[in-house]
């Protein structure tokens, strides 16, 4: 298995970054792989400790993780498409690109089996056309790119902080304040590596936060990603004592009514049209999982 790193990854160990790309490999065991030589760098045996750059290439054989992803005929909610990129409305519960386990039913699977080789592959075989993700359980909109020249272009603009990503959720708690921003840094909880964390030796994450609606002991918000960081809104938002609706990761605890994990959805996206000048914008309705939640608050 090949990965081509691109400008996104700098300032990361080795096996930090393979621990956060292939998901189900601890830290420790991609270190023990490095240190036998089953990874090489440019062609190189290296040190878990080496510190990636842009255009490193990185080739893995481990036998595990080896795997070919196969092409699925799921549904797709194309909400834009043109010749060099397309805007995916993903649903919650579907994996945004597959891990070494989960190798099918995932955002990935059906983007090959409806654009087959017209993906970008800088993130290597796993993460074809992916530019950013989504959790899971989180729905709504996604950028995908057709080739590699587009790839470049969306992640310059999301580095410059030219493309507009905004969130709807439903927080435990009423939030006094209409607008305020979470400014603290976020990184990799050390004991628990699927979780994340504010720690002071994070990278900066921000996040603008603008109140809707306030129920008896909850509220509907916006949030406007200033940064993007792995899990960054359900961090911020635990953090100041307002974790996402039903998100039992970051402290929600019990809830009346059930859900598919956290109440969170990328419902609306701008940004600069590749090669095209205009500003493209994308809004999409409240999805059911809000929906449906609002319904019992508002009951």
């Amino acid at each position: 298995m090949k990965i081509v790193i691109d400008d996104l990854t700098e300032e990361k160990r080795l096996d930090t970054y393979l621990a956060d790309y292939l998901q189900d490999f601890s830290r420790s065991k991609l270190s023990n792989e490095i240190k036998k030589g089953a990874v090489l760098v440019n062609s190189k045996e290296t040190k878990p400790s080496y510190t990636i750059k842009s255009g490193d290439i990185i080739e893995l054989n481990i036998q595990d993780s080896i795997l070919k992803i196969e092409p699925e005929n799921l549904p797709l909610d194309i909400v834009y498409e043109d010749e060099n990129m397309a805007v995916i409305n993903k649903p919650s519960g579907m994996l945004t690109h597959p891990t070494t386990i989960e190798t099918s039913g995932t955002l990935v699977n059906a983007l090959l089996y409806k654009f087959g080789n017209n993906l970008s592959d800088i993130n290597g075989e796993f993460r074809r056309g992916i530019i950013h993700r989504l959790d899971r359980n989180t729905s709504g909109l996604l950028m995908i790119a057709k080739n590699n020249k587009t790839h470049e272009y969306l992640v310059e603009k999301m580095k410059n902080h030219e493309i507009s990503k905004k969130y709807l959720a439903i927080v435990k708690g009423v939030i006094d304040e209409n607008e305020f921003t979470i400014n603290k840094p976020i990184g990799r909880n050390p004991n628990q590596p699927q979780k994340m964390g504010v720690y002071e030796n994070g990278k900066e994450s921000i996040s603008e936060i603008k109140v809707l609606k306030r129920f008896k002991d909850a509220s509907l918000i916006e949030v406007h990603l200033i940064t993007g960081r792995t899990h960054q809104i359900r961090v911020h938002l635990s953090s100041i004592g307002h974790p996402v609706y039903n998100d039992t990761l970051y402290g929600f605890g019990k809830m009346k009514i059930k859900t598919e994990e956290q109440v969170l959805q990328s419902y609306k996206l701008s940004f600069p049209k590749p090669f095209g000048g205009e500003t493209l914008t994308f809004e999409l309705e409240p999805d059911e999982k809000i929906k449906k939640v609002l319904k019992f608050l508002e009951g």
